[in-house]
């Protein structure tokens, strides 16, 4: 039995998925594929000449969408206004599941909406250390090096780390030149933090290990982010587990989280059920229950739904969907 588990896991392992956000490419396209993803900055937005003080007209390709958000692929070149610019990103149309961060995925852009919001109108997002788990093809961690001191790229593979090098080269001109960006190994799996340096490691894990000083700048971030890495209960399982011990250490951190909840047909229920989602929310404590932070005896996450639908549409060309979802968590730790 146990030998069939395995055997089955690994055939879904290697079976090829496809974002949403693909559809409508031209079957069997593979290889790596660019996109140009507008970002739209409405006239008068309080935070945009600081956050964007170099907005030039552009020539750019684009990313568009029919009315049933399936993808066009344009085949001219299409001029913007000094009111918009481009971010390039690199990503694969399908992949495996182990490689699912090489696809753009709807939770990513919806998140990059949400950031966008926080920076085009306040300052909070200003000067931050931030990490991004499981960062898929680093086009959130790379708009926050827009503002942010300091950005932490982070998620497991070579295959992924290479593809984030590639979207923060394409994008180096976006980037403040006063914020560094790590590109960095964080396996969910593994202890944090990180037992892997740059003073032990081998030649092949050299390049995306993390130093004794980098470990102690990310203990000290206060912004954490990750989107659409709710999809499996041993991996969510494992990110809580990560998140339990960079959130308990150093300074006071929040996450923001962008999930999709993916229903599905249950055999057992004999209804569709969101399983992977329920498994999500049994590690949150509601906000409005938890007065103060006052989780009982026990640390624990406390979690509040943000209300997407008053965060303008920044990024242009995809179909934001009911089913994504945008949580502000926070740990509560015991106090003495």
């Amino acid at each position: 039995m146990e030998e069939e588990s395995e055997g089955t896991r690994g055939q879904l392992e290697a079976e090829e998925v496809m974002s949403e956000v693909h559809l409508g490419c031209p079957p069997g396209f593979s290889g790596p594929h660019l996109s140009y993803f507008t970002i739209s900055i409405p006239p008068g937005t309080p935070y945009a000449p600081m956050t964007f003080p170099n907005l030039k007209k552009q020539l750019l390709q684009t990313v568009c969408f029919d009315e049933d958000g399936y993808l066009i692929l344009p085949s001219r070149k299409t001029k913007f206004s000094n009111h918009s610019y481009s971010v390039t990103v690199q990503h694969s149309i399908t992949s495996t599941l182990p490689s699912v961060g090489l696809q753009v995925w709807r939770a990513e852009l919806v998140l990059s909406d949400f950031l966008l919001h926080k920076m085009f109108t306040s300052s909070e997002l200003h000067g931050v250390v931030s990490l991004e788990l499981g960062a898929g093809t680093g086009l959130v961690g790379i708009l926050l090096a827009r503002v942010a001191k300091t950005v932490f790229i982070t998620d497991r593979g070579n295959e992924i780390l290479d593809n984030y090098v590639q979207n923060v080269e394409l994008n180096s001109e976006l980037i403040n030149h006063g914020t560094t960006v790590y590109v960095r190994e964080l396996d969910w799996m593994n202890p944090w933090p990180t037992r892997y340096t740059i003073e032990d490691s081998s030649f092949e894990t050299k390049r995306y290990s993390w130093t004794f000083l980098e470990i102690e700048i990310a203990n000290e971030a206060s912004l954490l982010v990750a989107a659409d890495v709710i999809y499996s209960d041993d991996l969510t399982d494992a990110f809580f587990s990560t998140l339990e011990r960079l959130m308990s250490i150093g300074s006071e951190k929040v996450l923001f989280l962008a999930l999709e909840k993916r229903y599905n047909f249950s055999l057992h229920d004999l209804d569709v059920v969101t399983n992977g989602y329920l498994h999500f929310r049994s590690y949150l404590q509601l906000e409005e229950d938890c007065k103060g932070l006052k989780c009982g005896s026990m640390p624990c996450f406390v979690g509040k739904c943000i209300d997407i639908t008053e965060i303008p549409q920044y990024v242009k060309g995809y179909v934001r969907g009911s089913a994504v979802e945008i949580w502000e968590i926070k740990y509560s730790k015991i106090k003495s």
